[in-house]
């Protein structure tokens, strides 16, 4: 819908004033300076605060703009509406002196079928020195030929060249190599307007303001965490103590995974019955790690197919994850050996991108051990309490002696989840002792969405949300 212009509101004057990454907005008397990471975004922040202005007032506005490329005039609506009512680019503005001069200096006639004349430069400096009088009545005399003449330098041949002396060398012009060139292509980031903070409240009245940074923050570790790897990943969430919030760790860190895409599988390592299957939401079956082991030849098999696995694993439909059991028979014997997960990291392997595997107690079980032995990011869980804090340490302490695990002890994620509201001070002073000893520390905030019943993260309040994308976003950095 065009802008009415019988409605556009003069006074005060507008402009807009554009150099690269920086701006300047004069409404009257009032100048408003804008900075930002790109033209682009100073452009749509001076437009936006024009919009604002529009609206304001209620009616239309008319706004000069200057940049590197020209002038132009804009017509902008309270509804956010623009409109180019008038442009000129820079160099139609003023045409050199030099290139006119050259289109109106008139050029002598040329007899058809005669030999073009070579200009004499020294002759053309001489004549210019001379009165000009003069030079125009000897140009008219050199110029005037008898026919005989013409006619006669037409039918003799051309003289022969002089003989050659010493050849000249000429320099021909140097070129690049094409193999070291460069791609032509602009390199451009489009970046999304800003969903978040004031930004994507104001966004929400139709403009496009450029998100803080705040948010580009949380854009980068979604993207982190989003990413696809060349092989699968697998990642062991450990702590020797119980009660170190293992379990809603690995629900919280593969609902962050899953929601970002990608096939993603908790896996309850316990070597009997485990926790995970308390905290999640159950299938319409029973299936567990010994369901397969039982069909593990088929699942391996050339012949399965990529949805048979969903007979054994439990969907978690909001978060986007699948959830693998430990044994929960009460009356059970079977404890599950490290050839045994080996076996079952096959089938996962097979059948998903990121595994994560919540574990028991004990240190010492073959099928804890052997893990270990898996595992590409260590994440060592704990809460607030003194001796989860310590059975932490020890843990890390454990695996800092042997090899392949000081890697996996030294690269390791710790994440500190609160026990309790108020916990604050504590939870970030255990975290400073533990960020000598590993790559990065995460605190967790209180959140009794997280204390009892299954966890969807969508319940989560949003503070927590996000230190769960941020402590899933430093393990990422781990999986290559």
């Amino acid at each position: 819908m065009a802008i009415d212009t019988s409605r556009i509101r003069e006074f005060p004057p507008i402009s807009i004033t554009l150099r690269g990454e920086e701006g300047e907005l004069l409404i009257g008397a009032t100048r408003q300076a804008v900075t930002a990471a790109s033209e682009t975004e100073v452009r749509r922040e001076l437009i936006g605060l024009v919009v604002a202005h529009a609206r304001t007032g209620g009616s239309p506005v008319r706004v000069t703009t200057r940049d590197a490329e020209g002038i132009g005039v804009l017509l902008v609506s309270p509804e956010g509406e623009i409109e180019e009512e008038y442009s000129e680019a820079l160099e139609d503005m003023a045409e050199p002196v030099a290139a006119r001069a050259t289109l109106t200096t008139p050029q002598k006639p040329v007899l058809e079928g005669a030999p073009a004349a070579v200009p004499d430069a020294s002759a053309e400096a001489t004549d210019s020195s001379e009165d000009p009088d003069s030079s125009e009545d000897t140009d008219s005399f050199e110029d005037t030929d008898s026919f005989e003449r013409i006619v006669k330098d037409l039918e003799e041949p051309p003289s022969k060249p002089e003989p050659a002396g010493e050849p000249v060398a000429v320099e021909l012009p140097s070129r690049k190599s094409l193999r070291d060139s460069q791609s032509f292509l602009a390199v451009q980031e489009n970046v999304e307007p800003a969903r978040k903070g004031w930004q994507g409240k104001v966004n929400a009245f139709g403009l496009s303001l450029a998100p803080g940074a705040a948010e580009l923050a949380e854009r980068a570790d979604e993207h982190l965490v989003a990413r696809i790897y060349s092989g699968p990943r697998t990642i062991a969430v450990v702590n020797q103590k119980g009660g170190a919030s293992k379990t809603p760790t690995t629900v919280c860190l593969a609902a962050v995974f899953g929601r970002a895409g990608g096939s993603v599988l908790a896996w309850d390592n316990n070597e009997t019955t485990g926790s995970l299957p308390w905290r999640v939401e159950r299938g319409d079956h029973t299936s567990s790690a010994l369901h397969v082991l039982e069909r593990a030849a088929h699942l391996l098999s050339d012949t399965a197919r990529a949805a048979d696995v969903n007979a054994f694993v439990h969907r978690q439909t909001a978060d986007r994850y699948d959830a693998l059991f430990s044994d929960q028979d009460i009356d059970g014997e079977h404890e599950i050996t490290a050839e045994e997960v080996d076996v079952l990291h096959a089938v996962a392997s097979k059948y998903f991108n990121v595994i994560l595997m919540d574990s028991g107690n004990n240190h010492r079980a073959a099928n804890w051990r052997r893990m270990i032995g898996h595992t590409d990011q260590l994440v060592v869980s704990t809460t607030t309490v003194e001796d989860r804090v310590e059975g932490a340490r020890l843990t890390l302490k454990g695996l800092a002696g042997h090899g392949r695990t000081a890697r996996l002890a030294a690269e390791a994620v710790v994440i500190v989840s609160q026990e309790q509201p108020g916990h604050e001070r504590l939870a970030r002073l255990h975290a400073e002792k533990f960020r000598p000893y590993v790559r990065e520390v995460h605190v967790i905030p209180f959140d009794p969405a997280l204390k009892d019943g299954v966890i969807r993260f969508g319940a989560l309040r949003p503070a927590t949300q996000r230190a769960w994308l941020a402590a899933a976003a430093a393990v990422a950095k781990g999986l290559g």
